[in-house]
């Protein structure tokens, strides 16, 4: 794992990476690969080929691991062939995209049959939790619970989507699990004891205890969602 990533980020990672499960010589997709670190770390047993479109963020990237890196969106998806890959990656990416709904169906033609899409999203619920509990930002929180988008200083608006939006897009796709992610953490402000080694093993044992659980996934910042190709 990457020393320069955050707490809340490597610890995000090494959850989401445990709900993939271990993957072992597959071709994988990891779009909007960011910093590269997922695709590294998959790199490490898999042929993975990486998309991101944010150049700043490419010059960071990190590479323990060989893998290819493309730069572009949507239209590098276009240029590849049908069942192309096992497993395709898109962690906290759709909700900044305007095409996410084509992105969804070309996920859906590159993926082979029983292929599996692991895809990261914000989680409307949470975000009004952390416009309350964290920011005292009440008029966003009132504004998310009425609908509105809200936006994150990197990447620009999220646009929320609902779970289960994902199906209506591409009827070729199921999701068959859901965990929550981000639950507790972030409501922990005392920065110092973020830090520590301990307090982030316990705080990931309690996330992931209560990642399947409705009421608490309900208010967890994240959904994990994993999506499944049906068979023809």
């Amino acid at each position: 794992m990457p020393e320069k990533l955050s707490v809340w980020e490597t610890l995000m990672k090494r959850m989401t990476w445990e709900q993939i499960g271990p993957v072992s010589g597959k071709k994988i997709l990891d779009f909007g690969s960011g910093n590269g670190a997922t695709a590294s770390c998959f790199a490490r047993c898999n042929e993975v080929t990486a998309v991101e479109p944010c150049e700043e963020m490419l010059r960071e990237r990190w590479q323990e691991h060989p893998y290819i890196q493309l730069t572009g969106s949507t239209e590098q998806l276009r240029k590849m062939p049908d069942a192309s890959f096992d497993v395709i990656l898109c962690h906290n990416v759709l909700e900044y995209a305007t095409d996410r709904e084509e992105i969804v169906r070309e996920f859906a033609r590159l993926m082979k049959p029983d292929g599996l899409l692991s895809l990261v999203k914000h989680n409307r619920a949470g975000r009004v939790m952390q416009m309350a509990v964290l920011l005292n930002a009440f008029e966003k929180a009132h504004a998310l619970l009425d609908g509105g988008d809200s936006s994150a200083a990197r990447f620009g608006v999220i646009r929320y989507f609902d779970d289960e939006a994902v199906e209506t897009w591409s009827d070729e796709l199921r999701i068959t699990r859901v965990f929550g992610i981000r639950t507790f953490w972030d409501l922990q402000q005392n920065q110092q004891v973020q830090q520590n080694a301990d307090w982030q093993e316990q705080m990931l044992t309690l996330e992931k205890r209560v990642s399947t659980l409705d009421e608490y996934r309900a208010v967890a910042f994240f959904h994990h969602l994993l999506i499944q190709k049906r068979r023809s």
